[in-house]
């Protein structure tokens, strides 16, 4: 099996956002190429477009989760249960490991003042050094990682 939550990691010090990295590091899970992958996640970043909401990579987990255990047919009332309380399970697991499941608090908590909007932050050695980013994305592709090789995950679609 592949290392998601290095590939995750890797991806965040390559550049790619938050969301991205844990996307895009799932590519043999969800089948789509990287580049696809990158746009597809592209606005989750910084809690959707920096508006520091749900962290990007609860999102991409969510992409992620719904890609390969998700439920496509609107009257399968049974699989829609299943698939939300797989996405309510891992929010639960990264909320109980980092504190929240918001980018706000997460940035406060590791001593951050998040501010809303504007431009992205310029990559750097500090941008690296005083952020959470770089952990919860390993954490968010961990925890993927138990939850699509559970065996009831395997049932589910």
């Amino acid at each position: 099996m592949r290392d998601h939550a290095e590939a995750a990691r890797q991806l965040f010090f390559e550049g790619y956002n938050c969301a991205q990295a844990v996307f895009c590091a799932f590519t043999d899970v969800t089948g789509c190429d990287r580049d696809t992958s990158a746009r597809m996640s592209s606005s989750f970043g910084g809690g959707l477009g920096r508006l520091r909401e749900t962290c990007g990579v609860v999102s991409a987990a969510a992409l992620v989760l719904g890609i390969a255990r998700g439920y496509d047919d609107p009257a399968d009332y049974e699989a829609k249960k299943r698939h939300y309380a797989l996405v309510r399970d891992f929010a639960e697991r990264f909320r109980e490991k980092n504190g929240s499941i918001i980018c706000r608090e997460l940035l406060a908590n590791a001593g951050l003042e998040p501010k809303s909007g504007g431009e992205p932050e310029a990559r750097s050695e500090e941008f690296y050094r005083r952020r959470p980013c770089p952990h919860l994305v390993y954490d968010a592709a961990l925890i993927l990682d138990e939850l699509l090789s559970a065996p009831e995950a395997q049932k589910q679609i």
